[in-house]
């Protein structure tokens, strides 16, 4: 019998020892990495148990009604084990559904986890998705490279490469936040009239609690840094949740060398180098621009995905 329970503190090491030894759970779901900006969103997250051991986690957080998954991270969904079946999890969304009519939520907002993220095949909730008939309402455009059957690097890239190294740049792996963070909001500023989610603090609080997950490399001219990227380590991928570069930076074709740099550094220990999104307006946009400079790296397409499930 597969049962359900709303997550409190008391949850945290099984949750956390859950998300370690499951088949598609990420840093980032863990209780530390989830906390740091709970004062932003209602925590709403989910345990599904079988037999009083956990067959599965849902980080969430409830937003007017609305049950998302999980509105503080990049994507969600239900983080699963060596034992969940696909039976088990068609039980589990009926269990959730049930959940959600007995608190009067309407509807669950459901970002699934993409599937270079897995570490084994775990897409048995896209398959509930389709039987519970929830509607995929957004597609967000990533970019990614296959490290282990790469495409080549395009002229442009190749250019920017050999531009840096002759103007000296030095590229490396370092702990100066503050100069990235004012960086990156300079650039933000600039091109999009915004500033980062995250702060400097934000930042090193999370790099302090997951050092090997999270990095930050830097291209520098003279001692300053004219480009940069925060880096996100997962099991088979590299992440490059900011990237950055101001005009020196441009000009000298210094991010092209970071990325090069970094390639090399995980082409034998990853599976997947991954850009991120280059879309916009819940996906209806696309950044024609800057999925190109990612294309130019011999990254091309993966989805993440949205689906809406009604509490019907």
């Amino acid at each position: 019998m597969i049962t359900i329970k709303e997550y409190d503190n008391t949850h945290k090491n099984e949750w956390n020892l859950f998300n370690k030894q499951s088949k598609n759970g990420l840093f980032m779901f863990d209780r530390d990495y989830m906390e740091y900006h709970s004062n932003r969103f209602q925590d709403n997250s989910l345990i599904f148990y079988e037999e009083n051991k956990i067959l599965a986690i849902l980080p969430c957080n409830i937003q007017d009604n609305i049950l998302y998954s999980h509105n503080g991270l990049t994507f969600g969904g239900f983080v699963i084990g060596d034992n969940m079946r696909q039976c088990k999890m068609l039980c589990c969304f009926d269990i959730l559904i049930e959940y959600m009519k007995s608190k009067s939520i309407d509807s669950m907002i459901y970002k699934a986890i993409p599937y270079i993220y897995h570490k084994k095949p775990a897409q048995e909730d896209i398959y509930a998705l389709f039987i519970n008939k929830a509607q995929l309402y957004r597609v967000d455009c990533s970019t990614t490279i296959a490290l282990k059957h790469m495409i080549k690097f395009s002229d442009l890239r190749n250019r920017g490469i050999k531009k840096a190294i002759k103007n000296h740049i030095i590229v490396k792996e370092t702990n100066d936040l503050e100069s990235f963070i004012q960086l990156l909001n300079n650039v933000l500023q600039e091109k999009h009239n915004t500033k980062a989610v995250h702060i400097s603090s934000e930042i090193q609080l999370l790099k302090n609690r997951f050092p090997s997950n999270i990095k930050l490399f830097a291209a520098f001219k003279d001692k300053n840094m004219i480009a940069a990227t925060l880096i996100f380590i997962y099991d088979k991928i590299i992440h490059t949740q900011y990237l950055a570069s101001n005009n020196i930076g441009r000009e000298t074709g210094a991010l092209d060398l970071i990325i090069k740099v970094l390639i090399d550094n995980y082409i034998n220990e990853k599976e997947y180098f991954d850009f991120g999104i280059s879309t916009e307006n819940d996906g209806l946009y696309l950044n024609e621009g800057l999925i190109a400079q990612k294309e130019g790296f011999g990254a091309r397409s993966i989805t993440h995905n949205f689906y809406k499930l009604i509490a019907k």
